[in-house]
């Protein structure tokens, strides 16, 4: 059995499956996961073969961040927090200038960077009992893994900074009506349901299905890596800062040990 966190699997109809398996942790987002998803993401570029599926083991897609590792670093915190987003981002960017269609299938949470993390796909499937929620505010942060550049583009500017502020969690069903996925599905149909679209896809025509893809993307404003640069400085920054210090421990249920005073 694999032990990687990230494993990429080949089909002979032309899927390429890249799969999240760190269920024990909730595919929560520490270095090694980032690291290991951006060289996963690197090998499905050099072979994307005719779509590819993202997808994850286990009853959680994302959690985001692992706040287990970014807390207790102190001021070496937004140095780890902004190699963790860098890896992040390369993958992310990977995955949305790839010329195939992407398919991601979403169960469970995805919250944090595991919300820009499931809108990357240009088709988004989700189990109806799936639950979308930023929650970057609640532990003193700001949003990473182009979701500041994603969900203003899919649901609009007003709907967008609700979702950033509140912290509110919309079920698959909610996010199917927000328009933030393609479509809902029954929990048990999702992974059948996901593959299906993305052999559907490997199948069809792939000159115009990748030409109709470039055609999506022309004009729609601001550079996706530049966003990505700026939101890795801004987290960063603010994971150096005591009060996301302090909240990413209350979150966790871990008193903060207090600074000295010279």
């Amino acid at each position: 059995m694999s032990t990687e966190p990230v494993r990429v699997v080949r089909h002979p109809d032309g899927v390429v499956e890249l799969t999240l398996d760190a269920p024990g942790r909730a595919n929560a987002l520490d270095l090694e996961m980032a690291e290991a998803l951006r060289d996963a993401t690197a090998r499905v570029a050099r072979d994307p073969g005719g779509a590819v599926l993202l997808r994850s083991t286990g009853r959680t897609f994302c959690v985001g961040g692992d706040l287990r590792a970014f807390t207790g670093l102190d001021e070496g915190t937004g140095a780890y927090v902004h190699a963790v987003a860098t890896a992040a981002h390369a993958a992310i960017h990977t995955l949305y200038e790839l010329a195939v269609p992407v398919v991601t299938a979403v169960r469970g949470a995805a919250a944090g960077g595991g919300v820009g993390l499931a809108l990357v796909g240009d088709i988004v499937l989700a189990a109806r009992s799936a639950r979308f929620r930023l929650a970057y505010t609640d532990v003193g942060l700001t949003p990473d893994c182009g979701a500041s550049w994603f969900l203003p583009r899919l649901v609009g500017p007003r709907r967008a900074t609700d979702l950033v502020l509140t912290n509110r969690v919309l079920t698959g069903d909610d996010a199917e009506r927000w328009g933030l996925v393609s479509r809902s599905v029954d929990d048990e149909e999702l992974d059948s349901a996901a593959y299906r679209a993305t052999a559907g896809l490997a199948a069809g025509a792939g000159d115009a299905l990748r030409a109709a893809k470039r055609l999506l993307r022309e004009g729609t404003g601001e550079d996706l890596g530049r966003r990505l640069a700026e939101e890795a400085r801004q987290i960063a920054a603010l994971a150096d800062g005591r009060e996301a210090r302090d909240r990413m421990a209350a979150f966790l249920g871990r008193p903060r040990e207090p600074e000295s005073v010279s």
